[in-house]
Protein backbone atom coordinates (compact mmCIF):
# COMPACT_ATOMS: atom_id res chain seq x y z
CA UNK A 1 0.00 0.00 0.00
CA UNK A 2 1.39 3.55 -0.82
CA UNK A 3 -0.11 6.59 0.88
CA UNK A 4 0.25 10.36 -0.41
CA UNK A 5 -1.74 13.05 0.84
CA UNK A 6 -2.48 16.07 -1.32
CA UNK A 7 -3.23 19.52 1.34
CA UNK A 8 -4.17 23.25 0.09
CA UNK A 9 -6.34 25.92 1.41
CA UNK A 10 -10.08 25.89 -0.42
CA UNK A 11 -9.94 26.79 -4.25
CA UNK A 12 -6.49 25.80 -4.54
CA UNK A 13 -7.48 23.16 -7.02
CA UNK A 14 -6.79 19.71 -4.79
CA UNK A 15 -9.82 17.91 -6.72
CA UNK A 16 -8.99 19.22 -10.04
CA UNK A 17 -5.32 18.21 -9.61
CA UNK A 18 -6.59 14.44 -8.40
CA UNK A 19 -9.57 14.48 -11.27
CA UNK A 20 -6.33 14.03 -13.16
CA UNK A 21 -4.53 12.02 -11.37
CA UNK A 22 -7.06 9.74 -10.66
CA UNK A 23 -7.53 8.36 -14.14
CA UNK A 24 -3.58 8.19 -15.02
CA UNK A 25 -2.71 6.12 -11.54
CA UNK A 26 -5.65 3.60 -12.38
CA UNK A 27 -4.68 3.04 -16.00
CA UNK A 28 -1.29 1.59 -14.15
CA UNK A 29 -3.52 -1.19 -12.56
CA UNK A 30 -3.29 1.21 -9.29
CA UNK A 31 -6.65 0.81 -7.19
CA UNK A 32 -7.32 4.49 -5.28
CA UNK A 33 -9.31 5.22 -2.43
CA UNK A 34 -9.60 8.77 -0.73
CA UNK A 35 -10.60 10.16 2.43
CA UNK A 36 -11.85 13.76 2.01
CA UNK A 37 -12.08 15.79 5.34
CA UNK A 38 -14.50 19.39 5.92
CA UNK A 39 -14.87 21.35 8.78
CA UNK A 40 -18.25 21.36 7.58
CA UNK A 41 -21.01 19.07 7.64
CA UNK A 42 -20.99 16.68 4.49
CA UNK A 43 -23.34 16.52 1.73
CA UNK A 44 -23.31 13.07 -0.03
CA UNK A 45 -22.08 12.59 -3.44
CA UNK A 46 -24.38 15.40 -5.29
CA UNK A 47 -23.66 16.14 -8.78
CA UNK A 48 -20.25 19.08 -8.72
CA UNK A 49 -19.21 18.15 -5.34
CA UNK A 50 -15.59 17.16 -4.74
CA UNK A 51 -16.96 13.51 -3.38
CA UNK A 52 -18.84 13.11 -6.68
CA UNK A 53 -16.07 14.58 -8.89
CA UNK A 54 -13.44 11.96 -7.33
CA UNK A 55 -15.88 9.26 -7.83
CA UNK A 56 -16.10 9.89 -10.60
CA UNK A 57 -12.49 9.84 -12.34
CA UNK A 58 -12.40 6.36 -11.04
CA UNK A 59 -11.63 6.43 -7.24
CA UNK A 60 -12.55 2.98 -6.09
CA UNK A 61 -13.76 4.13 -2.84
CA UNK A 62 -14.37 7.82 -1.18
CA UNK A 63 -14.28 8.33 2.49
CA UNK A 64 -16.05 11.73 3.71
CA UNK A 65 -15.18 12.74 6.91
CA UNK A 66 -17.72 15.91 7.87
CA UNK A 67 -17.76 17.81 11.99
CA UNK A 68 -20.89 15.74 12.72
CA UNK A 69 -21.15 12.33 9.98
CA UNK A 70 -18.60 9.98 8.02
CA UNK A 71 -19.54 8.28 4.57
CA UNK A 72 -17.94 5.85 3.13
CA UNK A 73 -18.60 5.11 -0.78
CA UNK A 74 -17.15 2.05 -2.39
CA UNK A 75 -17.12 1.35 -6.08
CA UNK A 76 -18.88 -2.04 -7.25
CA UNK A 77 -17.27 -1.54 -10.43
CA UNK A 78 -14.51 -3.45 -12.25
Amino acid sequence: MRIFGVVGHSGMGKTTLLERLVPELSSRGLLVSVIKHSHKNIDIDRPGKDSYRLRESGCKEVLLLGSDRWALMHELRG
